[in-house]
């Protein structure tokens, strides 16, 4: 088994703590599909089917925005193996549509469209490519696939994402394809190299689910042998398959980092997770799913459990044939970006007496009020419990509680509680495994103006970058400004 010291030498790298940093960004799936109704075409579709002529990609970041993300990521080519830019390599992509006649690029339309509104973005390249000839032929069909992904990568500007599925199976003609991984990564690697490489990569993990399902305890400090990619592969969607997207986090899938679960591992990565899935049941746009919505509760259910539970939260939102997204869609993304800032514009630290004990006087609790990566709290010594008492200047109902490690010095608590003193008695209010990047624990109608968080487990010492306290009344708080209702 390792030793904790062994555990906390496990760190994120650059790329992919700018990637956590991002929390919350959008997937557009658009294509050949959103003409034929279908999820999954098979590459025989005629080119000239696609013509969004009403193509704004500036409302789709816009909405984006609007919800309170951070980027984009666009299926540039899914599996039937159209492409939205007007690549060299194929006659099945933009170049062959009607739309702009033939002169039109979408990935450099979204692209230049979230550089605009200051978003980052990203490309979804399917290896599977049921329209190429070559497919199945091996490196034949790798040397074009390096090809496009060369195109997207030094054609585009900056890329943070490169989301890679694992989805393979045969082609046009009967074959199927043993993917080159490491020379899709190294082609990354070369031209984009402070870019994620995600799901079938070593940056990004894919959490095992489309349903946006989340584990409990989400850590980052796993097994390597879990970015495997012909291991993420075999897991992957093989079909089109509506059980498949609509499936949860099992009991086998629950606990990949705890020191029970590391038990005889010896090869350890830094390997976070990505919480996926659809604002509606399908990933291409369908009118029959234009009520089928996620609801704001759901949505909210999904972001507190992951980007709240040490995870990123990736998005759909499939835009219409014409080229924009449906209104549906557009207001529920902008009604939860209304929830997102109203529910953590008020912290009150900003104005609380923080107290511990066992304090290192380099590194104070008055750190935790201050969210950044070169500051942060941690204790004198490790001697157990670590506690950290929180007095606020009145008493407020609260909604959420927000926790943060210095995750740049590895994910280190095992096991916490929080308390809230009514009179003279401290009383539990929640207990939890994995603070990680970022835990959000809803603790909605609880009264409080003292807050106590004790570290009950941890690998060697803790280090506690913020806490966050939000209240539910903010009529409360001087110089607030009520909101009004969503």
């Amino acid at each position: 088994m390792p030793t904790d010291q062994e555990l906390i030498r496990i760190v994120p790298s650059d790329r992919q703590l700018a990637y956590q940093e991002t929390e919350f960004y959008a997937f557009f799936h658009f294509g050949m599909n959103t003409y034929t109704d279908r999820e999954w075409g098979d590459g025989s579709e005629d080119p000239k089917l696609f013509n969004p002529a009403e193509l704004d990609a500036d409302q789709w970041v816009s909405a984006a925005k609007s919800a309170g993300m951070k980027g984009v990521i666009l299926t540039c080519k899914h599996h039937d193996g159209f492409c939205l830019w007007p690549t060299r390599y194929t006659s099945h992509s933009v170049a062959a549509s009607p739309w702009k006649n033939g002169r039109g690029d979408v990935v450099r339309e979204v692209s230049e469209a979230c550089r605009r509104h200051g978003l980052k973005f990203g490309i979804y390249l399917s290896p599977w490519d049921r329209n190429q000839p070559c497919y199945g032929t091996g490196k034949e069909y790798d040397d074009y696939y390096l090809s496009q992904l060369t195109e997207l990568l030094t054609g585009y500007g900056e890329i943070f994402s490169v989301w890679l599925d694992g989805a393979c199976g045969e082609g046009s003609n009967g074959k199927k394809q043993v993917y080159d991984w490491e020379r899709y990564y190294a082609c990354v690697r070369k031209y984009q190299p402070d870019a994620c490489i995600c799901v079938c990569g070593p940056d990004i993990r894919w959490c095992g689910n489309e349903a946006g399902d989340v584990r409990k305890s989400e850590w980052s400090v796993v097994p390597a042998r879990t970015a495997l990619a012909e291991s993420v592969q075999e897991r992957s969607q093989q079909t089109d398959d509506e059980e498949f997207r609509m499936r949860r986090i099992t009991s086998d899938m629950e606990d990949l980092g705890s020191r029970k679960a590391l038990e005889g591992e010896k090869d350890l990565i830094w390997y976070p997770a990505e919480v996926n899935t659809s604002i509606r049941p399908g990933w291409f746009y369908h009118a029959k799913e234009n009520d089928q919505v996620k609801s704001l509760k759901e949505l909210i259910h999904i972001y507190c459990g992951s980007v709240g539970g040490n995870a990123t939260f990736l998005l759909n939102i499939p835009p219409m044939p014409k080229g924009l997204l449906h209104e549906n869609d557009v207001k529920r993304l902008e009604e939860f970006g209304r929830w997102k800032k109203k529910s953590f514009a008020h912290n009150l630290m900003s104005t609380a007496h923080i107290f511990s004990e066992n304090e290192d006087l380099a590194h104070p609790a008055s750190n935790l009020t201050e969210d950044t990566l070169e500051t942060w709290y941690q204790p004198e010594s490790s001697e157990l419990p670590v506690e950290i008492t929180i007095c606020l200047d009145d008493s407020y109902n609260l909604e959420y509680l927000v926790l943060k490690e210095a995750v740049c010095y590895s994910q280190r608590v095992e096991k916490y509680e929080v308390f809230v003193k009514e009179g003279e008695i401290w009383n539990s209010i929640y207990t939890g495994t994995v603070i990680g990047y970022q835990k959000i624990i809803p603790v909605k109608g609880q009264k409080a103006q003292e807050v106590k968080i004790v570290l009950h487990d941890f690998r060697v010492l803790p280090l506690l970058r913020f806490i966050g306290i939000y209240p539910g009344n903010y009529e409360k708080i001087p110089g607030s400004v009520p909101m009004k209702p969503l």
